[in-house]
């Protein structure tokens, strides 16, 4: 009851009604021109229901005027895409039919109701009704008629409102997206979750490094007090930031979705930024890295580079300025990495540890390799391995 108390100060009511009212304007035109075969519109719309691109402007018809204020509801109710099976022509076709059987009977009471109206008035104002279909529902007490006189608009209103959800209803079904429709979506959602996830994951590397990095340098520059040494820490820094916002304003403009082509993210091949970075932090790093890995596999040498980069940064953050060798070989069927470091004397945090080591396995598990660390010689190693033929 409530919600028909409101429906005459909402403006989907009223744009359900236009919806409703717009197959009337082809009946019309056929009353105009042959008045004897009224059923005529319902013959002639059928093979429009066919058309694959019908479907495409019903639907956008049926989701701007029946959900004009819900679209965050109407978004996969409603298909905004051509018919692309028969079942789809079918349930266009059936839904022609049934939007004009819906819209004669909202047409009928938006057409009698206020006629209805108008002759009440008239018998309470002391007039006569003119002759037709209704007169007999005037009654003949002036006061009589004068009480009536709203109950047609009252009616009409919930004509119009009842109609309105019953045609959107069936909307929804018939013109709702087919099962291969929603389960392209659910890829689509499934790819964007995912997507998301893994810019969350770089853009915590990427950062993290760079935050390591500076925090690791800035203290050792302050306890060498060497300017020479002072300077080519903050040099080192500052490449390093300038990195990181270059994945920070790439992330950005991913998740902003504005269109804008993003930068590439790094590779292997860039991976002496890395080691740079490690060394101007204090650590004395042996690096060998073999093989072509500028013909690496683009999600293979992009994950290597953030597999590197986690590496280093878990040595510099757990164990500080300690020297490291890295080995990266690109082999005919997997590519190799290992970065091993040795252990402070006191080491704050178990080395290897935490949300590093669980990201670098599941960027080695996305592309169905393993990762595993521990000790090694007296040091710590993190080895992974990832495969190439299934990539390619």
């Amino acid at each position: 009851m409530y919600r028909l108390l409101r429906a005459p100060f909402q403006p989907v009511t009223y744009s359900r009604w236009l919806h409703l009212c717009v197959p009337l304007l082809l009946l019309a035109i056929w009353m105009f021109v042959m008045p004897e075969w009224p059923w005529g519109p319902m013959l002639l719309i059928l093979p429009f229901g066919l058309v694959p691109w019908v479907r495409l402007a019903e639907g956008l018809q049926a989701q701007f005027l029946l959900t004009p204020y819900d679209r965050g509801s109407a978004d996969g109710v409603i298909s905004l895409a051509p018919s692309a099976h028969w079942g789809d022509r079918w349930r266009t076709v059936v839904w022609l039919e049934t939007r004009m059987v819906i819209a004669t009977g909202a047409m009928a009471a938006t057409v009698w109701m206020p006629v209805l109206t108008v002759d009440l008035v008239a018998s309470a104002l002391g007039y006569s009704p003119e002759p037709g279909p209704l007169a007999a529902l005037v009654p003949e007490h002036r006061w009589v008629a004068a009480l009536l006189a709203p109950v047609p608009l009252i009616v009409l209103m919930v004509v119009v409102v009842l109609l309105g959800e019953l045609v959107t209803a069936i909307a929804t079904r018939l013109l709702g997206p087919s099962a291969a429709e929603r389960l392209s979506a659910l890829e689509a959602r499934t790819e964007q979750l995912l997507e998301r996830t893994r810019i969350a994951r770089e853009l915590h590397d990427s950062i993290g490094h760079a935050l390591t990095v500076a925090v690791v340098q800035a203290g050792a520059a302050r306890a060498a007090g060497d300017p020479v040494f002072t300077d080519r820490a903050l040099s080192a820094i500052e490449e390093t930031g300038r990195a990181a916002l270059e994945d920070l304003e790439r992330v950005l403009g991913v998740l902003r979705e504005s269109g804008q082509q993003p930068s590439q993210r790094p590779t292997l091949a860039e991976a002496d930024r890395l080691l740079e970075s490690a060394r101007a932090s204090g650590s004395e790093v042996d690096a060998r890295l073999t093989g072509p890995l500028e013909k690496l596999p683009g999600p293979v040498t992009r994950e290597g580079y953030r597999i590197l980069q986690e590496s280093l940064t878990n040595v510099l953050r757990h164990c500080g300025p300690v020297p490291v060798r890295v080995r990266v070989e690109m082999e005919v069927d997997r590519l190799e990495m290992e970065v091993t470091n040795a252990l402070p004397t006191r080491p704050a945090v178990t080395p290897g540890g935490g949300s590093g080591l669980r990201g670098i396995r599941e960027r080695a598990a996305l592309l169905g390799g393993q990762a595993e660390s521990g000790p090694y010689e007296g040091g710590w190693r993190v080895r992974a391995r990832l495969p190439l033929e299934r990539i390619r």
